[in-house]
Order: structure tokens, then C-alpha cells, then sequence
């Protein structure tokens, strides 16, 4: 399949300069280092390369893709999707159920995507045959190493024994490569200091008291009102503490740490990308590899203890030359070295509203993909048996069990009253506000 092939199904006009360098570099087989900032693409950087290594006359798994957290695995997972190859794509990562990876494995795919421990359980269970594996990426392999994931990593690549090529990314620069990864006279393409792939950021400072943190940063968020805002935390508490606040004032938002159930992440990030709700509150796990579109805002509540972190939590806006703004909110008290002196206040002074809910509310749908059912079957409900307008669905996105889609939430009542008795594919389905 063709790259413009490729690039029309995902509704992208050309590629960016460190995905044609990475392209071009990977024709000859040499294993490649990327270096590119959040935000820059390097998904389809590394699996355009994939892709073109794959021979559809083959079976069994050709490409392993191992990836330092669940939710940048299901985002690969539905980037290749898009791409309209024909090859198929497989996730494992913990917290899914062992058993239905181990039945997809049945008829192995092309590409498997997965957390270094879970691959490395279905290694040991002889669940798949990695012989044929020819092509590996790390991707964020810096943020793999920094979760302690190195033994399983060095086990995998050990099993490997058909290897041709190896495509490590990391966002940051690495001062040595360890000599478990097997990659020897890399290619490196390294795109952290370009000039055109660096963000329009504006950086501005709220200053207030240690007492006064709280009652500060709930003003903040009435003054940036109904833009899409990530407010980062250093600690899970911290986030409840934020939540409760939040509820207490009635504002609609979602949190999402490493302390919750996967499915919660996974509904938490879901909403905030189809904007059912506009404010997410996290800590640093939502800081990279997240595909977290058009976020205008990002609030440091608790500034990160490294420079690093902090470019990586404001790499979550200002995408691809896109504009945004970072706060800091710095009490009296608080100092941070990496911090230039010449940051803009942001004053706080007048009456600001408490934003409103967005105009999308998130149903959810007991069926997916298991069970045979697509987004046309969604559309065809919603507009259908619904009443609804095209205009009046937004995102869908449809997992192994259930569906999620985004609708008006002005119509929702109306919606799951006429489709309180309606099937799909033949079976009763539960349709519900996911909560």
C-alpha cells in the first residue's frame, strides 16, 4: 500500500519532515534512533516503516511494538487501524483479559502491540510464535526504562531471533543506548531542537499562597473557561483533592492516574477527547504518548521536579505548531531552578463564571467489536431509531465489548428513551450515560 494510500485514509496532507527522514532512513534496513519532541508524530514516523516491512504472503506476528503504558498501545493500535493496510493489528497490555488475547492469537497478526510485561507473559506461555518477528520498535523507550521495565524488555529481545531491523523513539535524548536492545550503527534522526517542530507555548505564572493553592487555581479555571484544560499533579492525592473540590462546585470533569481501574482510564481519556468534558485532571501518566488532541490549556498545579517533565507535561499542547498556553501556579514558598524569570503573571482580579458543560454528553453501549457491531451500525441507530441529525453524533469509538459515542446533550433524554427497546445486530443492547 502506497504512503499517499495511506495518508488519505487518515486525512493527512503530507508527511512532516521527521517522518520523510525517518521513511527514507528505514528503506535500507539500518536500525534507527528517533528523537522527536510530544506532539510531532512519531506514531506514524516508526509505523510507516512497519508497515513497509510487511508481506502479506507471510503468517504469524512480523512486527512486535512494545510501549511503556496501556493507553499509548491502544492508541497505536487505532492509528494503524486508520491507516486501511489489510494487515491485521493485535493489543496486549495488563488489565486486558489474558484470555481474549490468547484466542486472537489464534489467527496471529501482522503487528502486535503490547506492554513489555504482558508480551513477555505470553512469551513464556508459548501464547504466540515470535519466530518470524522480524522488525521491533521501542517506542518511548526512555519512559520504559524510567518504569522499570528493562528485564522484560531484555528477555523479549532475546527471544527475538529473526530480527532485521529495530526503530527505538524516546522524546528525550539518551547519552547511551543499553546494549540489551541489540541496536548496533543506528541511523539517528534526531528532531528535539528543530525550530519548525517547536510549539507556539505561551508560559504564564498565577502566584498565590500555600493556604490560598486551591481557591486559586478554581479561579483560574473560571477565568480559561470552556477550553479543553489538563491540570497536572505530582501526586494521585492531589487529583482526588482537585476532584472533590470540583464536584463540590458542580463542575463537570474527569481525573485519571495510575491508581484507577484501566477501564476508568481508558473512559476518563475517552471523554476528554470527544469533549464531553472540557478539565482532566492527572498526573504526569497523561504527559506523553496520549493522543490528546486540540488541548489549549495545561495548568502545573504542582510544578514537576525536572526540567524534563516539565516540557513533556506542556508537550501536550501547542501540537504540531498549534498554539497554547501553560499556567504555573507558584506559591510564595515554592522555587524551581529550571523556571527563566522573566515568565509573565497572570492576574486573577474580576468575576469569572464557573464554565459550562459541554454540549456533548458520552452514551455508552454494551457491544463492540465482539460482538460485530461497527460505528455504521452506531450511526444507523442514533439516526435511524434516535431521531438524531448527523450533526448530533460526535466521536464513536467502539472497543472489544462496548461502544462509546458523543451526542448532543441537549438530545440525550430524548435519545435513550426512543432507544430504550432497540437492538443491535438482533441482540438488546443497554444504552447508558457512561458515567
Amino acid at each position: 500500500m502506497t504512503v499517499e494510500k495511506i495518508l488519505e485514509k487518515l486525512k493527512i496532507a503530507s508527511l512532516n519532515p521527521m517522518q520523510l527522514n525517518t521513511l527514507a532512513a528505514a528503506k535500507n534496513g539500518s536500525d534507527l534512533i528517533l528523537l522527536a519532541p510530544t506532539g510531532s508524530g512519531k506514531t506514524l514516523g516508526f509505523l510507516l516503516p512497519v508497515v513497509h516491512a510487511l508481506d502479506n504472503k507471510a503468517t504469524g506476528v512480523q512486527a512486535l511494538i512494545l510501549v511503556p503504558s496501556r493507553e499509548l498501545a491502544l492508541q497505536i493500535e487505532t492509528v494503524f487501524k486508520q491507516m486501511g493496510t489489510g494487515f491485521k493489528i493485535n493489543c496486549c497490555y495488563g488489565g486486558h483479559p489474558v484470555k481474549t488475547e490468547r484466542n486472537n492469537f489464534e489467527q496471529p497478526p501482522a503487528v502486535l502491540v503490547g506492554t513489555p510485561g504482558r508480551i513477555a507473559y505470553h512469551l513464556r506461555h508459548d501464547n504466540f510464535d515470535e519466530s518470524a518477528v522480524s522488525t521491533l520498535v521501542l517506542d518511548e523507550f526512555d519512559k520504559a526504562l524510567e518504569f522499570g521495565f528493562q528485564e522484560d524488555m531484555s528477555y523479549i529481545i532475546r527471544k527475538l531471533l529473526s530480527l532485521k531491523q529495530r526503530i527505538l523513539t524516546s522524546a528525550t535524548a539518551m547519552a547511551e543506548i543499553p546494549d540489551f536492545t541489540g541496536i548496533t550503527n543506528a541511523v539517528e534522526i534526531n528532531f528535539l531542537m528543530d525550530a519548525a517542530a517547536s510549539p507556539d507555548l505561551q508560559l504564564k505564572k498565577v502566584l498565590t499562597t500555600a493556604a490560598d493553592k486551591l481557591d486559586t487555581l478554581l479561579r483560574l479555571i473560571c477565568k480559561i473557561g470552556d477550553k479543553r484544560t489538563l491540570i497536572f499533579c505530582n501526586h494521585r492525592e492531589t487529583v482526588d483533592r482537585i476532584s472533590d473540590l470540583l464536584i463540590d462546585q458542580d463542575l463537570a470533569h474527569d481525573i485519571f492516574h495510575g491508581g484507577m481501574e484501566q477501564d476508568e482510564r481508558e473512559r476518563a481519556l475517552l471523554k476528554f477527547r470527544n469533549g464531553s468534558i472540557k478539565i482532566l485532571i492527572t498526573t504526569d501518566l497523561a504527559s506523553r504518548g496520549l493522543d490528546i488532541p486540540e488541548v489549549e490549556s495545561i495548568v502545573h498545579y504542582q510544578l514537576p521536579y525536572t526540567e524534563d517533565a516539565f516540557l513533556h507535561r506542556n508537550g501536550r499542547t501547542a501540537r504540531m505548531n498549534a498554539s497554547g498556553t501553560a499556567y504555573l501556579v507558584i506559591a510564595d514558598d515554592e522555587k524551581y531552578p529550571f523556571l527563566k524569570a522573566d515568565i509573565e503573571t497572570e492576574r486573577l482580579e474580576g468575576d469569572f463564571a464557573l464554565p459550562r458543560d459541554s454540549e456533548w454528553q458520552t452514551l455508552y453501549i454494551a457491544a463492540g467489536k465482539k460482538d460485530k457491531v461497527n460505528k455504521i451500525d452506531i450511526v444507523g441507530l442514533l439516526l435511524k431509531k434516535g431521531g438524531l441529525q448527523k450533526d448530533d453524533v460526535g466521536l464513536i469509538e467502539v472497543k472489544d465489548q462496548v461502544s462509546y459515542v458523543a451526542v448532543k446533550r441537549k438530545l440525550v433524554g430524548r435519545v435513550l428513551s426512543l432507544l430504550a427497546n432497540e437492538r443491535i445486530k438482533n441482540k438488546k443492547v443497554k444504552i447508558e450515560i457512561a458515567m
